[in-house]
């Protein structure tokens, strides 16, 4: 890949923090948005702004276009049999959030929920809720100290009680690449529906839904080059006519009546009032530029970042590492001994470089450690083993500072 290029589509990697240059390792959390996207949301909102899908004058119907073949540019790209299995959502958060009530509301008492102890709070959090409201109960896939999933307790877990299992593809605090394929199998044989958090995969390496015969998969537009506000979320279509509306409003229904109404069709009924339309045209964007690449060389590329960053950190004296599966990508946790991640961030941030501290929206695996939180690095396309180097010249300088 030419990672020059690349680069130069993002302006903001040319800006300055405290009059250093940008090195941006935060993609875990957020990550930067190309030229294409910033100027496909300008573009909406001077030439089509209009409410979609409701209007017959010009506006409103390019606007709707645009809108729907958005949908279209991400069914292909994840593999969805039709497109109106792709819901569009506010991201993650708001699509398990749906599957938690909507889904949820199909569950009875003494029904069984399976996730895993390495899980993001927003699939933790929505399954607690569900529970108390319908009287489930929560069952929890340990965690091994290197980050794997211990996969054998799993299949023990699974009974003809378990309805849901919810995992994470990838582990945002700890980089682990879960055995999602073997998890959905094994939870189809004995007849329960499978969720996938695809927050921190879609931009690292090759989805298809179909292949992985998942029943949901959720993941945010901005961890993927799109714009905050809009995500999706993926279900078969059997599944979802069988759920009942998430939120009343506009677009889903089919008719009201004072005293009773009845239901659009898919995608419309799970997506009430007007919707994020620039978020969701800039969405179609950043699928169309993760088009432009080939994604074998970016996991390839951000595999190389990945050793190459461990391999330097591990002569830094007093550094210990959380995180360490045998499958992991793009995600580096660390402490370094007798330092607080917080300072160390800080002081990282007067240097230009931009990196993640704190528990990460994942207590559950620092309280396996121990640990009140971590230094998280995470890698993108557009990083380079040059900032890198200038990560690892500023932590040798910063530490002998926080140590005096």
């Amino acid at each position: 890949m030419d990672i020059q290029a690349i680069r130069s589509q993002f302006p903001i990697l040319e800006e300055k923090v405290h009059g250093k240059p940008l090195v941006y390792f935060d993609n875990g959390a957020t990550t930067q948005k190309p030229l294409s996207v910033i100027h496909r949301l300008s573009d909406y909102y001077t030439k089509e702004n209009a409410n979609i899908h409701r209007g017959v004058h010009t506006l409103s119907q390019e606007a709707t276009t645009a809108y729907e073949n958005a949908r279209n540019t991400i069914q292909k790209y994840i593999g969805a049999k039709e497109n109106h299995e792709v819901l569009f959502t506010k991201g993650t958060t708001d699509s398990i959030n749906l599957v938690a009530y909507s889904f949820g509301e199909l569950l009875q008492a003494g029904d069984e929920i399976i996730i895993s102890a390495m899980e993001h709070h927003s699939n933790i959090v929505p399954w607690q809720l569900l529970c108390e409201r319908k009287g489930c109960k929560l069952r929890f896939i340990p965690m091994d100290d290197k980050g794997d999933l211990m996969l054998d307790t799993y299949v023990e877990l699974l009974s003809e009680k378990t309805k849901l299992v919810a995992v994470t593809h990838i582990s945002n605090s700890l980089g682990t690449v879960n055995d999602v394929k073997f998890i959905i199998d094994k939870a189809h044989g004995v007849g329960a529906k499978v969720l996938i958090d695809g927050a921190q995969s879609i931009q690292h390496i090759k989805v298809n839904v179909q292949e992985l015969d998942c029943d949901f998969y959720a993941f945010s537009g901005h961890k993927l080059f799109g714009p905050t506000g809009i995500g999706v979320l993926y279900g078969k279509e059997e599944l979802l006519n069988q759920m009942p509306p998430y939120q009343g409003g506009g677009d889903m229904i089919k008719e009201v009546k004072l005293e009773q109404s009845t239901y659009n069709t898919l995608p419309h009924k799970f997506e009430a009032g007007t919707p994020n339309i620039a978020g969701g045209i800039g969405l179609g964007t950043a699928f169309e530029f993760l088009n432009s690449l080939d994604m074998d060389k970016v996991h390839k590329h951000e595999q190389e970042l990945l050793e190459y960053a461990t391999s330097a950190l591990k002569k830094i004296e007093g550094i210990q590492f959380y995180g360490q599966a045998k499958e992991k990508t793009s995600v580096i946790s660390f402490l370094i001994e007798g330092l607080h991640p917080y300072d160390v961030g800080t002081l990282l941030d007067k240097m230009g470089i931009a990196v993640r501290t704190g528990h990460h929206c994942t207590q559950p695996i620092m309280d396996q450690f121990c640990i009140p939180g971590t230094i998280r690095v995470s890698f993108a396309l557009y990083n380079t083993k040059e900032e890198i180097d200038l990560f690892i010249s500023a932590l040798e300088r910063i530490i002998p500072m926080l140590k005096n």
